[in-house]
């Protein structure tokens, strides 16, 4: 979908003033950049289709990204694979660059995907590739070096706070049934929290996983999927990327059923020879009481009446599993 020039961002002038000088930088590898942005695009990056010239071969399609963060820049340049013989877990860098002559902002020219993002029409099969893709950034992330001190901390005694003045003072569907979970969470919100913190934070996670941010270069139901937009890549632990895939299910309880999210990263994980710790699922109810019993306190991006009815079951029935584990 093309932007209009009357809607453009700051991001898209600055992209437009600066074209001349990435197209210099690409050394005249990089065609003439189409922008767009797409009804799933949710950062303020420009971006943009071009063709990238390789020495043998003919032109490759190719997408444009910029300004983008550093992060993102340096986890995309830390799983390029050398050959191709390897399973993707980002697309194909072709060049990169943190400034452009004396702008200091970063930018890439990576491989156009031609499938997906796997959220624009469902199928079964989604949530299992992207578990597979997300299984494969995690074991090639572990070999580099964790900050685990930069592990998110969330301050969820205000959130739960936060939360509950947004739903007395919006009136949200079954308020009472809110308040009373609300107050229930209050009760057990400092075990809980204790029980989140405490959990390993020495891997790297990808941090907005989602089906938005996977494509595929095969097919659209079928074959490898690639992960893109690194912005949120962070020290943390695997059940945060699992319940952060499955809570956009929430609201579509039929596909949960069949997708099972947390459960397929489980076992692609120990497919893969990596750790699932035995009492995963508890850690995983911890994770969905806390951010479906916060979601009324972000009621700008969180607000919609399905999405809050299916955080208000989720609630439920995750408090029911702690308390009776």
């Amino acid at each position: 979908m093309m932007m209009s020039n009357q809607g453009k961002s700051a991001n898209r002038q600055l992209a437009d003033m600066l074209l001349p000088n990435l197209y210099r930088a690409c050394n005249g590898h990089l065609s003439e950049v189409h922008w767009f942005r797409a009804d799933w695009q949710r950062g303020g990056a420009a971006t943009g289709r071009a063709t990238w010239q390789v020495a043998n071969g003919p032109p490759r399609d190719v997408m444009v990204k910029f300004p983008i963060r550093a992060r993102e820049l340096l986890w995309m340049r830390r799983l390029q694979h050398p050959s191709d013989n390897q399973l993707p877990v980002v697309p194909h860098l072709y060049a990169s660059g943190s400034s452009l002559e004396s702008y200091d902002l970063a930018w890439i020219v990576i491989e156009w995907l031609p499938f997906g993002p796997l959220g624009k029409r469902w199928h079964v099969d989604h949530v299992k590739r992207t578990a597979e893709a997300v299984t494969r950034f995690h074991k090639e992330a572990d070999e580099f070096p964790v900050e685990t001190e930069k592990a998110k901390r969330e301050d969820w005694n205000a959130l739960h706070e936060n939360a509950l003045k947004s739903v007395k003072r919006n009136h949200i569907a079954e308020e009472a049934q809110w308040l009373t979970l609300l107050d229930k969470l209050a009760d057990a919100l400092p075990d809980m929290v204790t029980q989140w913190r405490s959990r390993e934070t020495d891997h790297w996670i990808h941090g907005d996983l989602h089906l938005a941010n996977a494509l595929s270069r095969n097919a659209a139901e079928s074959g490898d999927v690639t992960l893109i937009d690194l912005a949120e890549v962070r020290p943390g632990h695997w059940i945060e990327d699992a319940v952060y895939l499955e809570r956009r299910l929430w609201a579509r309880p039929e596909r949960l059923e069949q997708a099972r999210p947390v459960r397929t990263i489980a076992q692609a994980r120990k497919d893969a020879g990596l750790a699932t710790e035995p009492h995963y699922e508890q850690l995983a109810d911890i994770r969905r009481a806390l951010m479906a019993a916060t979601a009324p306190a972000f009621m700008k991006t969180e607000g919609h009446p399905r999405f809050l009815a299916a955080c208000r079951e989720q609630l439920l029935q995750a408090l029911n599993r702690i308390n009776q584990a």
